[in-house]
């Protein structure tokens, strides 16, 4: 008897997806950031198709929102953002990457990033240093307490 060699039945929705980077910050006073770059990874052996979704698709422009990548490559995907308005500080938005098989139409994975437009680059960097300093002393003053010397008994000097 003849057995075929056949691939595993990849179950809907538990496909790990790869993208990088998991997080967008826009920033309102520098330009430069208003467009980034998306990268979807393909480690697989088969094709992927893929989808891009967003919660808020009137504040975006995504440049090929859908396409196929090749097995063990990557495609750029680029977003920018077009309604950078004070309103929109701070607001979460999210992107979801949808995967399939090239043959098929169920969604084996998915990913999602999300998106946020801050006011200023240089306020930023300010919370993120206080923070970074923050976190520093609060872990000086957890490894000094825990590096108390401690008693021992050959310390104990005889007369």
């Amino acid at each position: 008897m003849h057995q075929q060699k056949r691939q595993p039945e990849l179950v809907e929705g538990n496909l790990p997806v790869f993208v990088f980077p998991t997080e967008l910050i826009f920033y309102a006073d520098d330009q430069s950031t208003h467009k980034q770059v998306l990268t979807l990874y393909n480690p697989y052996e088969f094709a992927l198709k893929f989808k891009v979704l967003c919660t808020t698709p009137n504040k975006y422009v995504v440049v090929d929102a859908a396409g196929a990548v090749k097995p063990q490559c990557c495609v750029d995907i680029v977003i920018r953002h077009r309604d950078v308005r004070s309103c929109h500080y701070g607001v979460i938005d999210k992107f979801r990457l949808q995967v399939s098989e090239q043959s098929q139409r169920k969604a084996l994975g998915r990913k999602e990033v999300v998106a946020t437009l801050l006011p200023s680059a240089k306020e930023q960097q300010k919370e993120e240093e206080e923070k970074r300093i923050k976190e520093h002393l609060t872990e000086s003053l957890f490894f000094e307490q825990s590096f108390q010397p401690a008693f021992h008994p050959a310390m104990i000097q005889t007369s």
